[in-house]
């Protein structure tokens, strides 16, 4: 049986670790199912590859991008400035 620490570790038992081949700093899932939590090991074949990872991370930067020049654009045709606001004297 293991306990949880005061900075919410656990320490998997022996017999498990090595009935699973977990070994320190191995990566692994914890899966909520009702009542019961799953502490499932990542394999490597499981885990995308590097490239994979890389084509991922390029793909949302230029989505970001994009969105990002889409922002500028609709913000520059709104037809008045930041400071013509301060310009209108207070309301009443």
């Amino acid at each position: 049986m293991a306990k949880v620490s005061s900075k919410f570790q656990v320490t998997v038992p022996k017999a498990i670790a090595e009935k699973y081949s977990i070994r320190p700093g191995d990566t692994v899932n914890w899966i909520a199912s009702g009542n019961v939590i799953q502490l499932v090991p990542v394999s490597e074949s499981s885990t995308a590859s590097r490239e994979a990872r890389l084509r991922s991370f390029d793909l949302v930067t230029k989505r970001i991008a994009a969105r990002r020049r889409s922002a500028k654009a609709e913000v520059s045709d709104r037809g008045w400035r930041r400071e013509d606001l301060y310009q209108r004297g207070f309301p009443r």
